[in-house]
């Protein structure tokens, strides 16, 4: 009943999009509204969130939900030595939240593991807690035949989507026990995953995630005992500048991708606003070590 509440709050909340990439951004008018809508357990007041891959796609829809859901600062980690324009149209949107939080950008690279310690704890510390992580940095390498793969290609992929995730939840974690506080940490799978995309010959990709979901629970089971929780939220596929790179490859992956929906169509990115603020907050707080799949009955069939 809780879910279909906070779904029913969401519904009713004013929307403008971003047209480059179809990033869809909440337009409350404060904090204290969305706490007068009856968020409840759902409210992410005060706490402290980590975005990895929050320039632009899932990574900044996550950064988005978790600052429209009350978060006092939600902290964009990604490569890019400035962010791009959407994030910047994303900053401005939250600003207007009166009341919402911060939108912060950190150049970093998951793939640099000392780097990445040092910089969760240096915003650790300005800001005297670390409530969140989502992990959503991630690449799809190049599609070819599983014969002809190098290492090279291997070890790009895992590199980010494996060492990379982990060093991020990792990163947070650390800093939830140093802490001692209750925390979240979302770590972004597929459903590749757990299934073959049809037609879609992406070995390392498919592997990395199955990784990411094995990941989760393993670390879920470590971390229980410091209050700590771990999940993957696999999604179906999703229009996001990943998917248009591949789109832009191999035109005919969409109306491949797009009939393995029951729903005959693509996820759009703010369709994983709810599940995700659900993960993060203490609505989900008996959840843990679970994969949360978000498919458009992808993998039903």
């Amino acid at each position: 009943m809780a879910h279909l509440i906070f779904l029913a709050i969401l519904r009713r909340t004013q929307i403008s999009t971003i047209h480059k990439n179809g990033v869809r951004l909440a337009t409350l008018h404060s904090t204290s509204a969305i706490q007068k809508e009856g968020l409840g357990d759902f409210a992410l007041t005060d706490r402290v969130a980590i975005v990895t891959g929050g320039n632009r796609g899932l990574g900044l829809e996550a950064a988005l939900a978790l600052s429209a859901a009350g978060s006092r600062a939600v902290y964009c980690l990604d490569l890019p030595e400035k962010p791009g324009e959407d994030w910047n149209i994303a900053r401005l949107s939250v600003a207007k939240l009166g009341g919402a939080g911060r939108l912060e950008y950190v150049t970093t690279d998951v793939r640099d593991q000392k780097r990445l310690l040092k910089t969760v704890e240096e915003i650790a510390t300005k800001e005297g807690r670390m409530d969140i992580c989502v992990a959503a940095a991630g690449i799809s390498g190049v599609a070819r035949p599983c014969l002809e793969y190098t290492e090279e290609e291997l070890e790009e992929v895992y590199a980010v989507n494996i060492k990379g995730m982990f060093f991020s939840a990792q990163a947070a974690a650390r800093q939830m026990s140093r802490f001692q506080i209750p925390g979240s940490i979302i770590l972004l799978a597929s459903i590749a995953g757990s299934v073959v995309l049809k037609h879609t010959p992406i070995l390392p990709y498919n592997t990395s995630k199955a990784a990411v979901i094995q990941m989760a629970r393993v670390m879920a089971c470590e971390l229980a005992h410091k209050n700590i929780r771990v999940n993957s939220l696999s999604p179906g596929v999703i229009e996001t500048p990943m998917t248009a790179a591949a789109f832009s490859a191999k035109p005919e992956f969409r109306a491949i991708w797009s009939e393995q929906s029951f729903m005959n169509r693509l996820g759009k990115p703010h369709e994983l606003r709810g599940i995700m603020t659900w993960l993060a907050s203490d609505a989900s707080s008996f959840c843990t070590g679970s994969n949360i799949v978000v498919d458009g009955g992808y993998t039903a069939w």
